[in-house]
């Protein structure tokens, strides 16, 4: 992937991250079987938060989470750094990404007795990285800029999930209030991401 077109993540060139990519680049796991990996996370993390909404299923969530993030920065990794990338990886990159996004988020609205406002997360999450394609299909760099990207969405619900869990009379406010800054936020970082789009249209720049 060219590196214009790669999200930029600081802890992809830490120590740990570095030595744990190159033991899974000498394994047999391939950077898509990773991708997948993070579908299933995602999959138990909304199971477990509107099926256990106490603090059980807040920290498993709040696991889930953090393992799916992880998913997201070795699969990378393995694939670049590593030389193992596919002719498919683009797809196994994209993809799996959009159906944890959503079913995490899903699961939030559930929690909160809002599923409206979870279905408007997912949506609202996946066209986020429909502009930022678009901007990709259009001949530019792809835009990761938030406020409310993939990374922030996820870190922003994995770290209130543990206050929630441990103060259960603020845990419901505690996520409401999550799910509220991701819709609005996620919302803005469409609203800049097309702006920058159309700015470079009309200067002819890429």
């Amino acid at each position: 992937m060219p590196s214009a077109n790669r999200r930029p993540i600081a802890v992809r060139s830490s120590g740990w991250a570095q030595r744990i990519a190159r033991v899974l680049a000498r394994s047999k796991i391939t950077p898509n079987q990773i991708s997948c990996l993070s579908v299933l996370f995602a999959l138990l993390g909304a199971y477990a938060l509107p099926t256990w909404p106490d603090w059980h299923g807040m920290l498993l969530c709040a696991i889930c989470i953090l393992l799916r993030l992880l998913c997201n920065l070795f699969d990378g990794m393995v694939a670049v750094e590593g030389g193992r990338g596919t002719a498919t990886g683009s797809l196994y990159n994209e993809v799996p990404d959009r159906i944890a996004d959503v079913l995490f988020l899903l699961a939030l609205g559930f929690v909160v007795n809002l599923p409206w406002l979870g279905w408007l997360n997912a949506l609202l999450a996946v066209l986020t990285a429909y502009i930022r394609l678009l901007g990709d299909a259009l001949g530019q760099a792809q835009d990761f800029r938030g406020p409310m990207a993939k990374p922030h969405r996820m870190w922003l619900m994995g770290l209130m999930l543990v206050p929630a869990a441990l103060l259960p009379d603020w845990s419901h406010r505690l996520l409401l209030i999550t799910a509220i800054i991701i819709a609005t936020g996620s919302a803005l970082t469409c609203v800049l991401r097309l702006h920058a789009i159309a700015r470079r249209l009309k200067d002819g720049s890429a």
